[in-house]
């Protein structure tokens, strides 16, 4: 759950035990292009750690049935200055001008040519405001920002260098286009919006944020910030804000919970809500899905009830994917994104950073497999009819 380059994961104290068994079901049809999805942060990403190869990650994404990647766009780094002249000299050569505000897009640029290589989408999460226009924020919490329209700008500014006609894609192929963009994360944790109530600004930013996109790109999806912690009651929340639901095309949800089946109700709760209020057509879009496995290793659970081993990482995995996609139609479900790829385990860590289905060994840079990659790739395979993928994340290598 922490998307960030400072770890904030023990924001998302999400709790709804279940200890349903789910009943067997039929087969379920092979999944769309694009269900399978995994959270990119860590060692990997925004800042990739000097031993670190990137595109073998990508690669090992691919064979695990990986279709796309989720990842912060972080607005505070693509530009911490309002203007030119507050850029330090020794800086100057880092950052491009956007409508007369020094931007930076490397780090961007280096995920999405990793994702696009493979032939993975991204769905980024646009978060952080710069100081320029952050409003005000108590001491280590990130800011909101202060009004709408340099959020709604930058998002402009990233559909033209990544949407359909990017020039991101002048000089990289193939050309994956970005085609959805997600409105901040988590905005009832203080730590993300430190200001509650936070429904009525949120959906302010939603509203500006939803105009720019379709005006630059009609056919782009707008995706709501993904929202834990009771998150049906959430949803409600932002929905009874008059006029919400018309600035948004997909709800998120952070399905945090002890049991695989606690997942599949809370989506179901989600989608009862968005039925009650006219919304049917609406899809859902699991955005954080994960068990860490830091039983036993940490205290710092910061609230949480569903952190466990190893193997019952592995195990809960197992369970869940095909459930997801046996209920897709049902909850007109998206995808998912698996929280995360990889984590550095240090013991007495936060819980979250136990969430890797690898963990990396910076002394030695080192990445290892746990169970619980298996377990993905084996049911992520079978969800896409899939036995093998090679290089290409939308081509079935062996059926």
């Amino acid at each position: 759950m922490a998307l960030v380059r400072m770890t904030v994961a023990l924001a998302c104290a999400c709790v709804l035990a279940c200890a349903c068994i789910p009943a067997p079901a039929a087969a379920a049809p092979a999944v769309p292009q694009g269900f399978v999805g995994m959270m990119v942060d860590g060692p990997l990403y925004p800042v990739t750690d000097p031993g670190i190869d990137l595109a073998s990650q990508f690669d090992k994404m691919v064979a695990s049935g990986v279709d796309g990647v989720r990842v912060v766009f972080d607005w505070s780094f693509a530009q911490p200055y309002r203007s030119w002249s507050h850029v330090p000299a020794a800086d100057l050569d880092q950052f491009t001008d956007v409508n007369g505000i020094p931007t930076r897009f490397s780090e961007m640029d280096e995920i999405v040519a990793a994702a696009s290589s493979h032939g993975m989408t991204v769905l980024p999460v646009l978060l952080y405001a710069p100081g320029w226009d952050a409003a005000p924020h108590p001491h280590n919490r990130f800011a909101r920002p202060a009004s709408p329209g340099p959020y709604a700008n930058f998002l402009v500014a990233l559909i033209h260098r990544y949407g359909p006609h990017g020039t991101f894609w002048q000089t990289h192929s193939p050309a994956v286009p970005i085609r959805m963009w997600q409105i901040w994360n988590e905005p009832n944790i203080s730590v993300f919006w430190p200001d509650h109530p936070y429904e009525r600004p949120y959906v302010k930013l939603l509203r500006a944020s939803y105009k720019a996109i379709k005006h630059a790109d009609p056919g782009a999806k707008v995706v709501l910030a993904g929202l834990p912690n009771f998150s049906w009651i959430q949803l409600r929340k932002i929905i009874e804000v008059p006029g919400a639901s018309r600035w948004f095309d997909v709800a998120a949800i952070h399905p945090y919970t002890k049991q695989p089946q606690g997942v599949i109700t809370i989506l179901q709760k989600a989608r009862q809500v968005l039925d009650a209020a006219g919304d049917k057509r609406k899809q859902l879009v699991a955005d954080e899905i994960s068990w860490p496995s830091s039983l036993g290793k940490t205290d710092r659970n910061v609230g949480l009830d569903f952190a466990t081993t190893e193997a019952g990482q592995a195990r809960n995995i197992a369970k869940l994917l095909p459930m997801l996609g046996q209920e897709r139609k049902s909850l007109n479900l998206l995808g998912f994104y698996y929280y995360t790829w990889a984590t550095v385990e240090d013991r007495g860590g936060l819980a979250f950073d136990f969430s890797g289905l690898e963990k990396y060994n910076p002394a030695t840079n080192v990445f290892t497999a746990k169970p619980a990659l298996s377990a993905f790739t084996n049911a992520s395979l079978a969800l896409e009819h899939c036995s093998r993928k090679a290089v290409v994340a939308s081509v079935c290598a062996g059926r």
